[in-house]
């Protein structure tokens, strides 16, 4: 049995990780802002991770930490905020590791430290980090990748996971974001073609990643210091990947298009006028340059790195995630009309 913390395991992907973690025996201990204790086998202890002290205090003891926490915000505002949570929180948990001895640290990064806001297609690893980023999440994230890697094996062992949209049942951002807007009749147009690709990536899928690079990452082997890709290698066009959600619910996907120009420079204005009211935080509705920029450029990328050193082949095919995804919905009572 591991003494495992996870940071930000009240959240989408972390949940999914502390239930399977907790269920093949491991002693998990949360680490998380908010949230309540969902099963009886984990220890929830609330926090900041801006807060060095607290998480300190929650390594003592630990033999592995999963940071999955970080503040997930693509508009142009609350920079001070993104920084202090993904850069230095990210700092205060190395911190902790190296003062507790903790072995392992796996780090979930995101896909977008590569995304400079041009087409990347079957990205691999050997792509840089973008020079230019067009949201400060991804370059926060970056940065806090870079210094994780960097100081791999100068304290715990460090890797980081690199998803790419994941999405799944439970999801609390992407599939709430399209669903709620096909319940309002928002969902008529959509912004650019079905010409351009993304990954989807299903949560189990990252978790089964997470898994296997905590039972790879070791002293002197070839996952230490690394990051990885991890997706479903199936990408699809997003539009498309929104009406296999929402019509089977009930609901019609886009029916009409808008120019990549005009959805930006709506997307600005809508942002300059967010940043006056102060910056709202998890109110994006999909609606910023950030976002516009992706439905509007090809992102998808290669899982061979982890398939050769992880050993990941995703369990759950896109197919099978967005029919569970779907049901997961109707059960919840997401279908139109529905009581």
């Amino acid at each position: 049995m591991k003494r495992i913390l996870v940071t930000g395991g009240c959240g989408f992907v972390g949940r999914r990780l502390v239930d399977a973690l907790a269920d093949r025996g491991d002693e998990v201990t949360v680490f998380d802002l908010t949230g309540e204790a969902w099963r009886d086998d984990i220890r929830l202890v609330r926090g900041d991770l801006t807060e060095r002290q607290a998480i300190t205090d929650a390594c003592a003891g630990i033999d592995v930490v999963f940071h999955s926490a970080s503040l997930v915000h693509t508009k142009a505002n609350r920079g001070e905020l993104v920084r202090a949570v993904n850069v230095d929180g990210a700092r205060n948990v190395l911190a902790a590791c190296r003062e507790h001895g903790v072995g392992k640290l796996i780090y979930v990064s995101s896909a977008s430290v590569v995304y400079a806001g041009q087409d990347i297609r079957d990205g691999d690893e050997s792509l840089p980090y973008a020079e230019k980023f067009p949201a400060l999440y991804a370059e926060t994230k970056a940065i806090a990748e870079r210094e994780l890697l960097a100081a791999s094996g100068d304290g715990p062992e460090i890797c980081a996971i690199r998803p790419h949209v994941v999405f799944g049942p439970g999801d609390t951002r992407l599939i709430p974001a399209i669903l709620g807007r096909a319940q309002a009749n928002k969902l008529k147009f959509q912004v650019g073609g079905d010409d351009k690709l993304s990954d989807f990536t299903y949560v189990g899928n990252v978790v089964q990643a997470l898994l296997l690079a905590e039972g790879r990452l070791e002293p002197g082997s070839a996952v230490s210091g690394q990051a990885y890709f991890i997706t479903n290698g199936e990408p699809m066009p997003f539009w498309r990947f929104v009406r296999r959600i929402v019509e089977p619910l009930g609901y019609r996907g886009p029916r009409m298009r808008i120019p990549f120009r005009v959805a930006y420079a709506a997307a600005a204005v809508r942002e300059g006028i967010d940043t006056l009211r102060g910056g709202t935080l998890h109110a994006e509705e999909g609606i910023s340059r950030f976002a516009i920029r992706y439905l509007c450029s090809d992102h998808y990328f290669s899982h061979a790195k982890a398939t050769r050193d992880l050993g990941y082949t995703p369990e759950t095919s896109l197919d099978e995630a967005i029919a569970e995804t779907v049901a997961s919905l109707e059960a919840a009572g997401a279908r139109k009309g529905a009581a």
